[in-house]
């Protein structure tokens, strides 16, 4: 499972942020809201860090009603750009696993 959600969780990512600017706590609600349950903020913000260095995404602080400032991110024109690849790329992938798991070929 690890393996299969390292590439996943990106993109996942970016869609997220791309509906609206959110904090890294905020996108581990999110994901687990989407049935994401086993990811975690040590596993979120590595990511983060990465894409950032990336220019996938920017960041910003912000004041916070419930304590200190949160780090805010958005996507980018490049990050907006690597979220429509990987859209193509899941749709090319979903498309051909439903099409193996589904043959009726099969013994």
């Amino acid at each position: 499972m690890t393996q299969m959600m390292k590439g996943i969780l990106d993109g996942c990512l970016l869609a997220i942020i791309n509906e609206n600017e959110v904090y890294g706590y905020e996108l581990a609600v999110k994901l687990e809201r989407y049935g994401f349950d086993s990811i975690s903020e040590g596993t979120i913000y590595p990511l983060l860090i990465r894409m950032q260095k990336e220019k996938l995404v920017t960041s910003t602080y912000k004041k916070s009603t419930a304590g200190p400032k949160r780090k805010y991110y958005s996507l980018t024109d490049k990050g907006e750009e690597e979220l429509a690849s990987f859209i193509k790329r899941w749709e090319y992938l979903q498309i051909n696993v439903t099409n193996v798991l589904n043959d009726e070929t099969k013994p």
